[in-house]
């Protein structure tokens, strides 16, 4: 039977030996984010977080290009709609209670690099380029976004992005923390498939609290415990180390 390639603006996800790939595609348009794509990216991501094969998502874009932000054209409706499905999507995004990586290759800027800077990790490409462009178009960029920046790449580095709309290129960026490794552009697919392996052999216990908890949760103790004490990951982890083996952690499954 001949395969019909998908076609027009969308979120593409597939799932493989516990790594979800979620691929945002609008190639016409340097993988623009259009508020449709806005729109559906929580309901992509609740029906990822609750599947029990998924313990890993990368979001990654279409070809050599990671996002090159919202779909310009969109502009034009009411401005608050727009931003308030960013914020959402972003939100939700972040907040997914599994280890997130976003690869990034080519161009991440404007909304890209809110989604990018919303994952728990970003390797990149060499030759990538970041940036965040609302002072090039007048727009109030979110505080909740802002923040977020600042907490990765710091005071002046947010400043300087925000305050100028200019484009970084990958090595400023690791240097600067908003990227957490920078690989050849042929390798890049090699390097995340590797650490995503690794991640996804781990404890999810483990990974969700401690995301908790760098997030900045500070109510959530006990129930992190109560969680260990009756998950056996910790039991399954102690086994393996003292028999030599690979552990089966088995937490969320």
């Amino acid at each position: 039977m001949e395969t019909v390639e998908p076609v027009g603006p969308q979120l593409v996800d597939t799932v493989t030996d516990g790594v979800a790939t979620l691929v945002i595609s609008n190639p016409a348009k340097r993988n623009a984010m259009t508020a449709g794509m806005w729109r559906s990216l929580p309901a992509v991501l609740d029906r990822l977080a609750a599947d029990p094969a998924v313990r890993v998502l990368v979001l990654t874009g279409a070809g050599d290009t990671f996002c090159a932000g919202a779909d310009i054209t969109t502009l034009r409706e009411p401005g608050d709609e727009q931003q308030a499905l960013a914020v959402r999507a972003e939100e939700a995004l972040a907040a997914f209670p599994k280890p997130t990586l976003a690869a990034v290759r080519g161009y991440c800027v404007g909304g890209g690099s809110q989604l990018a800077g919303a994952c728990d990790l970003r390797f990149a490409a060499e030759g990538s380029r970041f940036g965040i462009t609302p002072a090039k178009l007048g727009i109030v960029y979110p505080s909740s976004s802002t923040r977020r920046l600042t907490a990765l790449v710091g005071p002046a580095t947010a400043k300087y992005l925000l305050f100028s709309g200019e484009l970084i290129d990958s090595e400023r960026a690791l240097r600067t923390g908003f990227v957490d490794e920078v690989h050849p552009a042929g390798e890049l697919a090699k390097r995340v498939g590797e650490f995503c392996r690794i991640l996804a052999s781990r404890s999810l216990l483990t990974q969700a609290a401690a995301k908790e908890f760098a997030d900045g949760r500070l109510d959530r103790d006990a129930h992190w415990t109560a969680q260990a004490h009756g998950s056996g990951d910790t039991a399954e982890g102690v086994a393996a180390f003292l028999e030599r083996r690979a552990p089966r952690f088995t937490y969320g499954l």
